[in-house]
């Protein structure tokens, strides 16, 4: 049975919904975890019941506040055995609308923070011979309209994964990503309309959302020693959607 005690695991972008979700179970099964988030005002509202769970509030997407946020974390516990990188924001419009600003915001977060939460981590995962998850979406496996940036940004994400993966394999260290379909978040529940909740159903093999505890589990496994010999690859958990057809026709409207 493999042994989480003393492990640490980092997830950013953990104040409310995978990334909590993640968090949690990396905390249920022994490890200390550090939940890292922009979001002062949600974190203030997580109910964290015992000392080996602690948040950290911290903007991934500005570089000189990952080496602030390592450095509190550090001092907390002076190990680190598994990244998540799930921070991300999403910004949906056209091409023809997404000026640079809109562009930018985007990638800052999406894939700069993650680029450089992970090569800041590199050192003490080798030590520890540890592993990252990147978390992307399957807007970066199948285009879709709207998500120029977005869907951009992840595909990014994937490649990134690779390139880590290939790199860092000679230290023992682990990189896959995991790239949801549709979660059955409260922010999506709060923007997708009816049309497109019924779209959704038709368009998934297994005909229904996924839910932040389904994904937490792939992204579990992937850390997990079951994995050990698992590196480089991109793991849709997204009830099928991927395997089948073109975008929704009520987001092409």
């Amino acid at each position: 049975m493999e042994s989480t005690n003393n492990k640490l695991a980092i997830v950013t972008g953990a104040a409310r919904g995978i990334g909590l979700a993640t968090a949690k179970l990396f905390n249920q099964n022994g490890y200390k975890v550090a939940i890292v988030d922009r979001d002062k005002n949600e974190l203030s509202k997580l109910s964290l019941a015992n000392n080996s769970i602690k948040s950290f509030c911290y903007d991934i997407s500005d570089f000189n506040k990952v080496d602030m946020m390592y450095q509190e974390i550090l001092e907390w516990h002076e190990r680190v055995d598994v990244l998540v990188n799930n921070a991300g924001v999403a910004d949906f419009a056209s091409i023809e609308m997404t000026d640079f600003k809109r562009w930018n915001e985007v990638m800052k977060t999406n894939l700069d923070g993650a680029f450089m939460c992970s090569q800041k981590v590199i050192s003490y995962l080798k030590n520890t011979k540890g592993s990252i998850i990147n978390i992307a979406s399957i807007s970066g496996l199948r285009a879709s309209t709207l998500r120029v940036a977005y869907g951009t940004s992840k595909a990014a994400i994937i490649q990134l994964t690779k390139q880590q993966a290939a790199e860092l394999g000679e230290y023992g260290i682990r990189v896959n990503c995991v790239a949801p379909g549709p979660v059955k978040t409260k922010l999506a529940m709060a923007v997708h309309t009816q049309d497109i909740i019924d779209a959704y159903h038709d368009a998934i093999p297994l005909n229904r959302y996924g839910t932040e505890n389904e994904i937490a589990n792939a992204i579990y496994f992937l850390a997990s020693d079951k994995a050990s010999y698992i590196t480089g690859q991109i793991l849709a958990v997204d009830g099928g959607f991927e395997a089948t057809g073109v975008g929704l026709p009520t987001l092409r409207k």
